[in-house]
């Protein structure tokens, strides 16, 4: 499907899809490809190539969530009546994308690079979210539904552990993926603000 739709048109149909089962129309295989392929040639600063990620799919997804539940009911228990819902919904998915980034990476860019890329951090989270998005566009655009997860902070520990994840890696978000059974919460076109309110051009 991917194949068939333009790039604009993929990102216009991106949504944030909650409701989603353990079904998936195309292949882990097509899934790791894809991610493979974001790693490969979304922008990265020098060419540090700093993302890394992981993917879970049966049982470790499910693993994944379990923990999730978990370190609600231990940092949040005031929160366990709205988040915890949440959290099953991920269980149900499909899998996880973990996102991260290698702080060593860095090491291996010539001094002068180095040193900017230390000096402006913010370029990795950049370069992240580059990474997660073409994910999950691409997902999309194969016909899963996606959403996309920041509970690393209560989850660390554990996460660390279950899968010895460097600690060199940081982790930056948590994509789940899925077959879509049902529209986004917010059944509707999406709303947006005056374009002249959001873009100047100067020099035309």
């Amino acid at each position: 499907m991917a194949d068939k739709i333009s790039f604009l048109e993929a990102t216009k149909a991106r949504r944030s899809l909650y409701s989603l089962s353990k079904e998936s129309p195309i292949s882990n295989d097509q899934i790791i490809s894809i991610v493979e392929h974001a790693i490969r040639y979304a922008p990265s600063p020098f060419n540090a190539r700093s993302c890394r990620c992981i993917i879970l799919f049966g049982d470790d997804h499910e693993k994944l969530w379990e923990m999730g539940a978990a370190a609600i009911q231990r940092c949040m228990p005031m929160a366990v009546d709205i988040l915890i819902p949440k959290v099953q919904g991920f269980r149900a998915a499909y899998g996880t994308v973990l996102f991260f980034e290698d702080v060593d990476s860095v090491k291996e860019l010539n001094p002068r690079f180095a040193k900017m890329s230390e000096e402006n951090p913010e370029w990795y989270d950049h370069s992240s979210g580059m990474h997660q998005y073409v994910v999950w566009t691409a997902l999309e655009a194969e016909g899963l539904g996606c959403n996309l997860q920041h509970y690393q902070g209560m989850m660390h520990e554990e996460m660390y552990a279950q899968w010895k994840i460097p600690d060199t890696w940081q982790a930056k978000a948590q994509l789940v993926f899925g077959n879509s059974l049902s529209g986004p919460l917010v059944d509707k076109e999406k709303t947006f603000r005056k374009i002249e309110d959001c873009i100047k051009v100067y020099g035309q």
